[in-house]
Formats: structure tokens, sequence, C-alpha cells
């Protein structure tokens, strides 16, 4: 799977309009202030897209003491942790991968609708 791949799945997990930029990048945690090893040198949104579609998740393993974030949204920056399972397992028949392991808290709502006072 490449990244470009995982980019849609979690746009399509979350129900996200696709309508903003996204990128990838290890870092030690996911705080705005945490170093970040950016996985494309590229600043333009025409090639971004194209490097992500070559680089396949599993050639970022091991990663170390580094954590895999996806960002979307540079705005509201909607973060996201993405963790390996361990273990080799067969895929199971019938199943869409990649597939959700665990959500922690709630779906987040891309556009919520805020109350008039």
């Amino acid at each position: 799977m490449h990244l470009l791949n995982l980019h849609e799945a979690i746009q399509d997990a979350v129900n996200f309009g696709r309508d903003h930029p996204f990128e990838f990048y290890l870092a030690n945690s996911s705080s705005p202030w945490a170093k970040k090893h950016r996985l494309t040198e590229n600043e333009d949104w025409r090639y971004i897209e194209s490097d992500f579609a070559k680089i396949r998740l599993k050639d970022l393993y091991p990663l170390g003491r580094k954590k895999i974030y996806y960002l979307f949204d540079f705005g509201d920056r909607w973060t996201f942790e993405i963790r390996k399972t361990r273990g080799v397992k067969k895929p199971e028949a019938d199943v869409k991968y990649p597939k959700i392991v665990e959500a922690i808290g709630p779906d987040p709502e891309q556009y919520p609708r805020w109350e008039d006072s």
C-alpha cells in the first residue's frame, strides 16, 4: 500500500471532503512543536501527491522511536497517528483493506455546525 492509498482510506473512514492539503511525516509525537521528518521534499502539490503515490508504507518500517503521522488540513490540523499491528496475519476473505483496527474517540466532523446563540 502506498501513502496516497492510505490518505484515501483515511478520508473514506472519517467522511472528509478531500478538499485540503495533507502530508505524512515521521516524529516522536503529534505536537506541532515536535521535530518532523517530512517524507517528501517537494513544496508543489502537483508533485507531493505523486511522491506519496510512490512511497510504500511497508518501506517506512522499522521506525525506531518515531511514529508516522497523517496531517490533513493545515488550518484545522486534523492529525492521525498511523500504527502497525504486530505480527503478520493472512488477509481475511471479503474484508476491504486497509482497515481500522482501533479508533480513539469519536470520528471528527470536518465542518461542524455551529449553533447561533
